[in-house]
């Protein structure tokens, strides 16, 4: 089955939406949580809390910029090669998801960047010291672990050969 210019429509209204729910929410956390103490949700556990993030998780890679920007643009342009190469269909639809939400969450925290140098945190577990991350996080995260249990339990070796093979095959390899 062939992809229509449908798919490529919905998949960019979906990442658009993503990334203006992930711009959203870090204005609302800039406006609320700014300069003011940590909002405890659930004493002890989970809280709203305004932090600047320079780096990435757990505070590596401080003020390097420029290697988020490239790192950004590798993963923007491999995800939208796969993304193309994902055959139509409700099997793949998954996969396809996946791709949506990790560009959209890529694509948020590199608005973030480029506008402010920094990126907007707010989500604190403090029950687990997990460091603060923000909707963009989730969508990166949450998708990039269904796309490890899809690609190690899901799909077999045929399926995933459609997408990240050209279907030519060095000699002397059977199909």
């Amino acid at each position: 089955m062939k992809k229509n210019a449908g798919y490529y429509i919905v998949a960019l209204a979906v990442a658009a939406a993503g990334v203006i729910l992930d711009q959203w929410s870090k204005y609302m956390a800039v406006l609320h949580l700014k300069g003011q103490g940590a909002l405890e949700l659930i004493p002890g556990v989970f809280q709203l809390t305004y932090l600047e993030n320079r780096g990435a998780a757990f505070g590596v890679l401080q003020g390097q910029q420029t290697f988020f920007y490239l790192i950004t643009a590798v993963i923007l342009f491999l995800v939208a090669a796969a993304y193309i190469r994902i055959p139509a269909g409700k099997r793949f639809r998954p996969l396809r998801i996946c791709a949506v939400l990790i560009a959209s969450g890529a694509a948020g925290n590199l608005i973030d960047r480029v506008r402010l140098g920094y990126v907007v945190d707010f989500f604190y577990f403090e029950l687990i010291d997990f460091p603060v991350f923000n909707v963009a996080d989730i969508f990166v995260t949450v998708s990039a672990v269904l796309l490890a249990v899809l690609i190690l339990l899901y799909y077999k070796e045929e399926d995933l050969e459609q997408i990240f093979y050209s279907g030519k095959r060095r000699r002397g390899e059977d199909r």
